[in-house]
């Protein structure tokens, strides 16, 4: 089939130059998100604004899946990528008008990309092919929900949520309920056979993309601010707490996650539960520091209330619950001081509207600090390796079954 990635045992699949250029469009997509909450800084606009990051992440995860199967390098897959970066840029330019006059054009681009996307893939493969009854059962549920989008973009204003919550419920549900249809059943996640490393990597990409959206709003407003003393310890605070984040995500356990995805017998399980439902909270908790972050910059001498010091507190609290729900559902273990910071910013919120936007973000940025060190030496706590090394042989067994009896197993010694 050769529009599809040939699988080498052992080798990892590369990302590729279309994959990078689809990116781009949800760089744009990230920054409308932070500048819809920035220009409606209320609890309201927060709401909205999450819903619509939730939109985004569906869409651009959704692709993620295709493009772990298709290789782009093939003139039809790339077709498909390119269509799906335009119906994706329509979606992002709707995004800030979707509750206003851009509603018909943003749930338009949006169901165009979701069963698009799908039924062309559909339409690529032969009628054997496993791989098609997965984008069989994807257009399905797809076009079962683009009826209600559709069908909401004629309500006014917030009405539409009355059919876009439900729209959006039966896309989030339909890896759980594993594509189930009448008279098919469900689909088994071990036909969603996905290669491990190259998944990890393009989620990894995304919260690049979502790190990088918090430098630019925080140095533009900065430069915007004019560079004073308080103004410049205000940005050293808030690339603090990026940088803190960055670690968190990318440190020590980063290559312990890729290694677990590779050598997983159920790899297309372990991508829906860590990668397409748990990497929300994260990508969400990103883009939340980041206003927050504008907001100090801005103001940095006022305390902050409502949205703001939700945002400032609530952002970091919800970036590590969901990146140690990740991190459990990946490892196994628990990462106790990370849900205990969170805890602790959020036993803040009380005190944080009665101190400068400075020292709470100054606070933060410790707290974050803090989270960010005890995750340094978690691999090699005493006893951990040996409890890897014992489990190893099984996995590396299911791993060699799963894909064949000459199959290679990439990596040992994996948890």
């Amino acid at each position: 089939m050769p529009h599809l990635r040939i699988r080498v045992a052992g080798a990892e699949q590369a990302t590729t130059t279309v994959e990078l250029f689809f990116d781009l469009v949800y760089v744009f997509a990230v920054t409308q998100l932070a500048h819809a909450i920035l220009d409606e800084p209320t609890l309201a606009g927060v709401a909205r604004a999450t819903f619509l990051l939730v939109v985004v992440w569906w869409a651009w995860i959704s692709t993620t899946w295709m493009a772990n199967w298709f290789d782009p390098r093939s003139p039809a897959v790339a077709g498909v990528l390119t269509g799906g970066m335009l119906a994706s840029l329509l979606m992002a330019a709707a995004l800030p008008g979707a509750f206003g006059g851009d509603g018909a054009l943003f749930a338009a681009a949006y169901v165009a990309l979701q069963v698009g996307r799908s039924a062309a893939a559909a339409r690529l493969l032969a009628r054997a092919h496993p791989l098609r009854d997965v984008f069989q059962r994807l257009v399905a549920w797809s076009a079962a929900s683009g009826a209600l989008w559709l069908a909401g973009a004629a309500l006014p204003g917030d009405r539409r949520l009355l059919l876009w919550i439900p729209a959006l419920a039966i896309e989030l549900s339909a890896p759980y309920l594993r594509y189930w249809l009448p008279r098919r059943g469900c689909a088994a996640t071990t036909d969603w056979d996905v290669e491990g490393g190259h998944f990890t990597e393009r989620c990894e990409l995304f919260v690049i993309i979502a790190l990088g959206e918090s430098i630019v709003v925080t140095g533009a407003t900065a430069a915007a601010a004019g560079l004073d003393m308080t103004t410049v310890a205000a940005l050293a605070l808030a690339f603090a707490q990026t940088a803190a984040l960055w670690w968190l995500y990318f440190g020590a356990l980063a290559q312990r996650c890729r290694e677990t995805m590779r050598a997983s017998a159920d790899p297309g399980r372990l991508a829906r539960d860590a990668y397409t439902y748990l990497h929300v909270p994260v990508v969400a908790g990103i883009i939340a520091v980041a206003v927050g972050d504008d907001l100090l910059i801005a103001h940095p001498g006022a305390a902050l209330r409502g949205a703001g010091l939700a945002l400032t507190l609530g952002g970091p609290a919800l970036y590590l619950t969901g990146e140690a729900l990740f991190r459990l559902r990946i490892t196994g273990h628990v990462q106790v001081a990370r849900l205990a910071v969170a805890a602790v910013l959020v036993a803040l919120v009380p005190i944080g509207a009665h101190v400068p936007a400075l020292a709470l973000a100054a606070a933060v940025a410790l707290l974050l600090g803090v989270a960010a060190r005890s995750g340094r030496g978690r691999r090699d706590r005493p006893g951990a390796g040996a409890a890897r090394r014992a489990r190893a042989p099984r996995q590396s067994r299911e791993h060699a079954v799963q894909r064949g009896a000459g199959a290679r197993v990439a990596r040992i010694g994996v948890d």
